[in-house]
C-alpha cells in the first residue's frame, strides 16, 4: 500500500542551520497494516508523514501509494488517497461550520463540486449513523458549530471525517498529544475501532511507548532520519518499554534521553 524508496529530505540546505531530516529512508507498508512510529525529537517521524502527504517536495527517492508513484504529485493531488489527523485538534475541522457541514465536506471529497450547497436527507442519515459510533452524543447536535465542541470532541470528529471515505492510507501525527489523558484514551480507543472495523492501512506517530506497543500489528523506531528497529507479530506483542529503550541504545550507540517519551 505504501513504499518509500531511498527518500531524502534536507532543511535549510547550504546554511549553517542545515538539517538532514531523512537519510535515504526505505519503508514498505502492506495493506491493512497498522504501524506505530516512535523515536526521539528530530528523529524524522513527522517529516516522514509530511513527505508522504506531499507537504514537502521530494529531494531524492520515490514514494508509491497503492502502486502509483506520487513523488511529483502535490499535496492536493495526494489528498484523495489519504486521511490525516493532526496533533492540533483545531486543524482538521472548520470551526464556523456545523458538524454535518464538516462531515459533508469530507464525504464529498474527490467528487465534482457544483454551485448547489446543502446537506441532503440521505446524507444526514449517513452522518448520524457515523456519529453514533463515536458515543459522544454528537448525532443529536449535527447543526451545532464545531467551534463549540471540546478539543477531544473535535479530534474525534476529525478522525471520523478522515476515515469517512475509507482512505488508502490513514496518517495519524501524534493525534492525542494535545488532549488530557482521559480524552486521549477515548480517541485512541476510537482509532483502534475504526482502523480495525474498516481494515484500514494506518501509520501512527506517537511519543507514548506503551501505546506504541499496545496498538497496531507492527512498530518501527526512527532515529536520525532512518528506521533503526522494525518489529511485528508475536515479537511485538511480547515487547516491553525496557526492551524499546535497550533497542534504542543498541542502535544509536547512546543512552535514550527524551523526557517526553520517558514520561509518557
Amino acid at each position: 500500500m505504501l513504499e518509500l524508496i531511498n527518500v531524502e529530505k534536507t532543511f535549510n540546505k547550504g546554511t549553517i542551520n542545515e538539517k538532514k531530516a531523512l537519510k535515504g529512508l526505505n519503508f514498505h507498508l502492506k495493506e491493512s497494516e497498522f504501524v506505530t512510529v516512535i523515536g526521539g525529537n528530530g528523529a524524522g517521524k513527522s517529516t516522514m508523514l509530511n513527505m508522504i502527504a506531499g507537504v514537502y517536495s521530494i529531494e531524492k527517492g520515490s514514494i508509491v501509494i497503492d502502486g502509483k508513484d506520487v513523488s511529483k504529485d502535490r499535496e492536493h493531488k495526494r489528498a484523495k488517497y489519504l486521511g490525516r489527523v493532526f496533533q492540533d485538534p483545531m486543524m482538521g475541522t472548520a470551526a464556523n461550520m456545523g458538524i454535518e457541514e464538516n462531515l459533508a465536506l469530507a464525504y464529498r471529497r474527490g467528487k465534482i463540486r457544483s454551485l448547489a450547497w446543502g446537506v441532503q436527507k440521505k446524507e444526514k442519515k449517513v452522518y448520524q449513523e457515523a456519529l453514533e459510533t463515536l458515543g459522544l452524543g454528537l448525532e443529536s447536535r449535527m447543526s451545532s458549530k464545531v467551534g463549540l465542541l471540546s478539543g477531544g470532541q473535535r479530534q474525534a470528529l476529525t478522525l471520523l471525517m478522515s476515515t469517512l471515505k475509507q482512505p488508502k492510507l490513514l496518517l495519524l501525527d501524534e493525534h492525542t498529544a494535545a488532549l488530557d489523558p482521559k480524552t486521549a484514551s477515548k480517541v485512541l480507543e476510537l482509532t483502534e475501532e475504526i482502523v480495525s472495523k474498516n481494515k484500514l492501512t494506518a501509520l501512527m506517530v506517537t511519543h507514548n511507548m506503551k501505546d506504541a506497543i499496545r496498538l497496531g500489528n507492527r512498530l518501527i523506531m526512527m532515529h536520525d532520519g532512518n528506521i533503526i528497529y522494525d518489529v511485528s507479530g508475536e515479537e511485538k506483542k511480547k515487547l516491553k518499554v525496557t526492551d524499546l529503550l535497550e533497542k534504542f541504545e543498541q542502535a544509536s550507540g547512546g543512552e535514550f534521553a527524551n523526557d517526553r517519551m520517558m514520561l509518557a
